[in-house]
Formats: structure tokens, C-alpha cells, sequence
């Protein structure tokens, strides 16, 4: 999440006095790759304090009022989808207060909210009633429909998407890695020891109704990781879950693990820019969008010479030598898909727009 440079300043204060992972945690970890350090990983995040998920005692409500509290109204919680601020102490409260989201789906291995996996708070979330009901148990992937929340409150203040015809939900640019971040951490923490599900990544998109113990998709996760890197909030949101569960999220405190896990598995991954921004740049308009194969692309500079576009997976689909013009048609026909488009203007600053071929 982003925030004012007065409170970044105040945060990064906290954060050098604050933060501290405890000596020796990673110490078995350093020096592996690939399976071994996901071994080594599960040994020490395992066997973390349970809360229940709602009790008259200390509950999961009770850790996500510190660890997503709202940093300019401490009374408030931030949803992390919606990024509402809304009340803490209000709770659930039938309905017209908020509600946590399992970022890996509780239906992804029908685990409900069961005292340890269902409670796990790294994988726990505020997010306000409607937005947590709309994103249900989709699959984390890229999205062509802006999700506008049901009391209309903030469409455009933020870039989640969401499908009309495939199940998937794409966050908005500032949790992406965030989330990517928790879903690597579901999957190493839970192995299927000690009679605990076996959570798996996956490339599929899964139905809504499976409740195969799988989450996709790993290789979009895998981009917004390098996309969107750890920020001081989400480190500091690590260090209060460790408070009160005794286990960190490592992919939070050493990002590289990231890639000493999955890079065997994905090979090299191009860190595409952060879609839903790119739409607000002014330069450069593709239309209609979404196309049926055929487009244009209008620049305000005639002096660029080169406009390349890239699926997503990172793969240069044309690279077309424009000579000057300020309009251009491919004459390529597209296949269906989401693709960016990316020029650099004359002054060498990149400029993208997100492609929807239907």
C-alpha cells in the first residue's frame, strides 16, 4: 500500500527501531535451492500458535485489528482488495461491518476456518463485506473487467479486476505482490504433515467448485512478485503476525527465496509493468479495446519509431517499426487474449496501455 511521504518517513522511522527478523531464524535455510529450501522452510515455519478464528477471548479478529490496522486512523482496518478503511472495532457485525478474506481460498482444500490452517493470520486479510463475497474463491490471475463495488463507493479510486467468463481476480497494482507473497507462503507452509492438507500451486484455472487443495495461477504469481516488491508495510505486518503466531512469512523477509524455489520450476520471468496503471497514461490510446484482432494505436509523439507488444508472459508477440507515424494498424491478427502494448517516447520514457482481444 501506498501512503503520504510524511507517513512513509514516519514508517521507515518505526521500521529501522522496530523491525528485527530474530537472530539465527533463516540459518538452516541459507545456501539452498529449489525443494531443499522449501524443506528447510516448512521446518521452521511450522507448528505456529493457533487463535480461533472468533471467541470472546483473543481471536483471529483481534491480531487483524493490529496487523491491518489503518495507519492514518488507528481505530480503522485497510481492506486489502478495496483499500476501504473501515472500522475495526466494529467487526463483522451482521453484515455491515467488514470481513477476512482467506487469500488462498478456504474452499481450495475445504479447510472452512478450522482452528490452524483456517485461522493461519499470514494468510488472513480485512476486507470490506461486498468485495470479500465478490472475489469469492476465484483464481489470482490477469482480468479484463474493473470490479465496481455494489454501493458504487469507490469505482476508480481502486484497479481491481474480475471476468465475466473466467473465474479469476486480479488485485489492484499495490497488493499484487503482497498477495503473490502470501500464496508462496500457503504453499510451503502446508505440506500434508502432521495430518495438515498438502497445498499445491498450480497453472490451472480452477473451477469454482473444486475443492482440490490447489491455487492458481503460480505463474502470474510469480510475475507480480517481481512486480510489486516487499514494501515497509508489509514487513511490518510480517513482524505482527510473528507476535502472536511465532512464525514468519520468509518470502516477506528474503524475497529472493522466491526465485531459489520456483525459478527451477518457471525458468526466467519478465516482471511485467503493474497493468492497471497502465491505462492512465495519456501519450498513447488503443482502440477499440477490447478488439477482435484488428486495433490502432495512437501516439501524441510522431517520433517513435518502434511499438512492441508482449503477452503476458513476457513474450514479444510483434515488434513493429512505426517510422514517425502518430497512427498505426497491425495489419497481425490477434488471438484472444490480454496483451500490453509498450512504446518509448522521445524523451525514452516507456508507455504502455493493456490490450483486450476478445
Amino acid at each position: 500500500m501506498r501512503h503520504s511521504l510524511l507517513l512513509i518517513i514516519s514508517l521507515c522511522s518505526y521500521f529501522l527501531v522496530h523491525s528485527q527478523i530474530p537472530a539465527g531464524y533463516y540459518n538452516s535455510a541459507i545456501g539452498l535451492k529449489n525443494d531443499s529450501l522449501k524443506t528447510a522452510l516448512n521446518d521452521i515455519i511450522d507448528g505456529h500458535i493457533e487463535f480461533p478464528y472468533t471467541s470472546s477471548s483473543m481471536d483471529t479478529w483481534d491480531v487483524l485489528k493490529l496487523a491491518d490496522r489503518d495507519p492514518t486512523n488507528s481505530i480503522n482496518v485497510i481492506g486489502i482488495y478495496s483499500n476501504f478503511s473501515m472500522n475495526g472495532p466494529l467487526e463483522y457485525n451482521s453484515a455491515q461491518g467488514w470481513s477476512r478474506e482467506h487469500v488462498w481460498a478456504k474452499s481450495r482444500g475445504d479447510f472452512d476456518t478450522s482452528p490452524g490452517i483456517g485461522t493461519d493470520l499470514h494468510n488472513l486479510r480485512a476486507e470490506d463485506v461486498s468485495t470479500n463475497t465478490a472475489r469469492n474463491n476465484r483464481n489470482f490471475d490477469y482480468a479484463t473487467v474493473r470490479y465496481i463495488d455494489g454501493s458504487g463507493n469507490y469505482f476508480g479510486s481502486t484497479d481491481s479486476y474480475t471476468s465475466s467468463t473466467t473465474w479469476v481476480w486480479e488485485p489492484r497494482d499495490e497488493v499484487k505482490g503482497d498477495i503473490a507473497r502470501t500464496i508462496f507462503y500457503m504453499d510451503v507452509r502446508y505440506e500434508g504433515e502432521n495430518g495438515e492438507l498438502d497445498l499445491e500451486l498450480t497453472d490451472s484455472i480452477l473451477p469454482q467448485s473444486s475443492k482440490l487443495p490447489l491455487h492458481g495461477n503460480a505463474l502470474t504469481l510469480y510475475q507480480w512478485h517481481l512486480a510489486d516488491t516487499v514494501s515497509i508495510e508489509e514487513r511490518m505486518r510480517n513482524d505482527t503476525i510473528f507476535k502472536y503466531q511465532q512464525n514468519r512469512n520468509p518470502f516477506v523477509d528474503h524475497p529472493e527465496f522466491v526465485e531459489f524455489i520456483y525459478k527451477s520450476i518457471y525458468g526466467t520471468v519478465t516482471a511485467l509493468p503493474n497493468l492497471n496503471k497502465v491505462q492512465k497514461k495519456n501519450d498513447l490510446s488503443v482502440y477499440p479495446n477490447p478488439s477482435v484482432g484488428r486495433f490502432t494505436i495512437s501516439l501524441k509523439e510522431s517520433t517513435i519509431d518502434h511499438i512492441t507488444i508482449i503477452d503476458l508472459h513476457g513474450r514479444i508477440i510483434s515488434n513493429l517499426k512505426v517510422e514517425g507515424l502518430k497512427t498505426h494498424s497491425p495489419a497481425q491478427i490477434f488471438k484472444s487474449g490480454i496483451y500490453i502494448v509498450k512504446v518509448a517516447d522521445s524523451d525514452g520514457n516507456l508507455l504502455f496501455d493493456r490490450l483486450i482481444v476478445q
